[in-house]
């Protein structure tokens, strides 16, 4: 049975009764515009104009999508979005020296490689370039340190998406058992980072964890990024779990996410899924983080 409710955050709460459980579905959609709209309102009063530098390697499809998303939510807020294309077999020495012209370019407020990166082109090497002054997407080794000591004025955008849903649904994170699936760069090792700093607990589970199952029945909140499709499904699952997919692959040409959404409705008390919710809101944060440095810089 489905539902509707309002909320005090002036969300929509979509609640499916599903056996004995009460399962909230986290609209990341409503909740990014709310963010954007916020942004559109402050950037209003800001004496100098930002702009998102975007650097693309190859014509990936899929990547693409993702610019497009960008572009069309820097448009909505009036910041200019300039993309800078290179072919696929660019040499890696080529890229970084451009790179490096291009973080140092001043209209260019922040900095993002979008990636994945071809095979030769050593993805840390050259998420270095950006300086953290820069890097809205926090995946330099300057930045990440920045995040580890407590310096740093912003998060991963997908790191403060997941503790921003947690925050309009009312959702307690500090006292529960919380494991991260996958330890990539762009979900697994930013949210670690972020509990990190926050001083909470959490697991990480990897192909080499031995007790993965184990840990992964006793969670209270589930934060999966591994990019695998449906690869978790309700009966892995403890009845109540909070479930939060910021996994991406496709299925049939539509994007898709890591849990098993028909199975895992079934479990959950919360759910986050793919599409329609830590994806939106990470796009907005970063947008959020992109005004963040430009306040900064003169």
């Amino acid at each position: 049975m489905r539902g509707y409710l309002g909320s005090s955050c002036g969300l929509p709460i979509f609640m499916f009764l599903c056996y004995d459980v009460l399962m909230i579905l986290l609209d990341g959609r409503k909740l990014a515009q709310k963010i954007i709209a916020d942004i559109k309102e402050e950037i209003g009063g800001m004496n100098r104009h930002l702009r998102l530098a975007v650097v693309v390697v190859g014509k990936d499809p899929v990547v693409q999508k993702f610019i497009a998303q960008k572009r069309k939510i820097a448009e909505q807020i009036g910041i200019d979005f300039r993309i800078y294309p290179f072919e696929e077999i660019v040499p890696a020495r080529d890229l970084r020296m451009r790179v490096a012209e291009i973080v140092h370019e001043k209209k260019n407020t922040g900095v993002i490689i979008q990636l994945p990166l071809p095979p030769h082109i050593g993805k840390q090497h050259m998420l270095n370039a950006i300086i953290p002054q820069k890097d809205v997407d926090v995946l330099s080794a300057r930045s990440i340190g920045n995040v580890i000591v407590g310096i740093s004025p912003i998060i991963s955008p997908v790191a403060s998406a997941i503790k921003t849903l947690f925050g309009e649904y009312k959702i307690d994170y500090a006292s529960k058992r919380i494991v991260i699936m996958g330890a990539g760069a762009l979900v697994g090792k930013p949210v670690a980072l972020w509990l990190l700093r926050e001083k909470i607990g959490y697991s990480i589970v990897t192909e080499e964890t031995p007790n993965a199952a184990e840990l992964l029945m006793q969670a209270d909140i589930v934060i999966s990024g591994i990019g695998k499709l449906a690869c978790i499904t309700g009966v892995m699952l403890t009845q109540g779990v909070i479930a939060v997919d910021a996994g991406t692959s496709e299925s049939n040409g539509k994007l898709a996410g890591d849990f098993d959404s028909d199975s895992v409705i079934q479990k959950a008390s919360f759910f986050a899924p793919v599409p329609g919710g830590v994806g939106p809101v990470t796009v907005a944060m970063l947008f959020k983080n992109l005004v963040e440095l430009g306040k900064r810089q003169k």
